[in-house]
């Protein structure tokens, strides 16, 4: 490894304390009041589980309110042993006093005990979600189809101009990329707007940093390359950055991009390797040229050993990401640059902490083993860095749900030693 990609193992900064649920009237405390008890009423809802199952979410439900933190009771599960290291200082405490960030994964790892997920039987494996992840992908079918003919054009231009290409198209593929992840369905379910690639979107204003020039600039400096993309959502997230993956390689800016999925279902509707494979069967079977355009080359991508998927257990554990293990540090490592999609990573790119929002952001991160680190993110979260003064009294006046609305976005670099503020 070269010297100037040794980097400490968590941010240089002084590290403020985590997000917890206790503060009445903020997004992480209605969140564990009100989100999480929904979520788990869809899975009852929208499954044909035994009422066994049926009667745990429902405690599970009921104890986000008035329960403490337990160990997992199956002990049997693979990560059950990390677990109990996880949790053993938080037992006994409230969901609404232990750090925010961990008791949305903790409740989804219950979800995952209540069903069964990990213990041999009928409901082993059965993403609990499953129902609205495809409903998610069948809604946004339209919105595929009109990105797919637009994408099809740059494609097209680029194999008749020797892959040359234009910065502005990476541009607005970073735009899409970022308003993709709008389609959270554990907040909810949402159509985008189609956009011509060709032209700035008209959600740019809404962008409260906007590094997309950097970042061409430094992807018009590769030349098959690896590239990385820790993914999100599934749905029309993973669909938006499975275009932007489409052009990085038949620019042949990327040689081969590797994809990092969830081994586990997480935060509904968080993509698993499987939720890849599914798209792309959906997509292969609808009636539009365009979209069977798209979805053959990304089969060949595959196929080809271009476009790689893998999982790891670390994308589903409670942990900020400067508590990566030595594995994964080394494999992001061989990295040229990393995407980070979405909020629930932008999270722990921070550690989900009170960090000031004037707070530079490369200075938080400069702990991420790439040399090059991409965010792209849509706010729905109290948790922010990298803005100016001005801008967060404007908002606070303009829009008091900036922060977790998700109409306001972000797309930060860190990397190269220089400042990404």
């Amino acid at each position: 490894m070269r010297e100037e990609f040794i980097k400490p193992r968590q941010p240089s900064l002084p590290i403020p304390p985590p997000l917890v649920s206790s503060k009445l009237g903020s997004f992480a405390h209605a969140t564990v009041t009100q989100r999480l008890p929904a979520i788990a009423k869809r899975v009852i809802e929208l499954n044909s589980f035994p009422p066994s199952i049926d009667e745990k979410l429902e405690l599970l439900r009921r104890e986000l309110l008035q329960g403490v933190v337990r160990f997992l009771h199956d002990e049997a599960a693979p990560d059950a042993a990390v677990w109990r290291e996880y949790l053993e200082p938080y037992l006994g405490q409230s969901w609404l006093d232990i750090p925010w960030y961990f008791a949305e994964v903790y409740f989804y790892r219950r979800i995952l005990e209540a069903t069964g997920y990990f213990l041999p039987g009928e409901w082993q494996g059965f993403d609990p979600f499953t129902v609205q992840k495809h409903q998610g992908l069948v809604t946004a079918i339209a919105s595929i189809q009109t990105l797919s003919q637009q994408v099809n054009v740059v494609i097209e231009n680029l194999q008749q101009n020797d892959c040359q290409w234009d910065k502005a198209e990476v541009i607005n593929l970073l735009y899409v990329a970022l308003w993709g992840n709008r389609a959270d369905l554990s907040l909810w379910v949402e159509g985008e707007h189609d956009r011509r690639l060709t032209e700035a979107p008209p959600e740019q204003t809404h962008v409260l940093v906007d590094r997309t020039a950097q970042i061409a600039d430094k992807l018009a400096s590769f030349e098959q390359v690896r590239l990385d993309v820790i993914v999100d959502n599934s749905g029309f997230e993973l669909f938006c950055d499975l275009c932007l993956v489409d052009f990085l390689l038949a620019t042949q800016v990327a040689q081969t991009i590797y994809l990092h999925l969830k081994g586990q279902p997480l935060f509904v509707s968080d993509a698993l390797i499987k939720d890849v494979h599914y798209t792309l069967e959906v997509l292969a079977a609808d009636h539009s040229p365009a979209v069977g355009a798209v979805t053959r080359r990304l089969q060949d991508y595959i196929a080809s050993d271009r476009l790689r998927m893998r999982e790891h257990a670390f994308w589903a554990a409670p942990q900020s990401f400067w508590e990566m293990p030595e594995d994964l540090r080394q494999e992001l490592a061989q990295s040229q640059l990393v995407f980070v999609k979405g909020d629930a990573n932008y999270r722990r790119l921070l550690g989900d902490r009170h960090w000031e929002f004037t707070t530079n952001f490369e200075d938080i991160v400069d702990y991420f083993p790439a040399p090059f680190l991409v965010a792209l993110r849509t706010l729905k979260s109290e948790v922010a860095a990298g803005l100016q003064p001005e801008q967060v009294e404007a908002l606070n006046q303009e829009d008091p749900q900036w922060l977790v609305n998700g109409k306001w976005g972000l797309i930060q670099r860190a990397g190269d030693g220089e400042s990404s503020q």
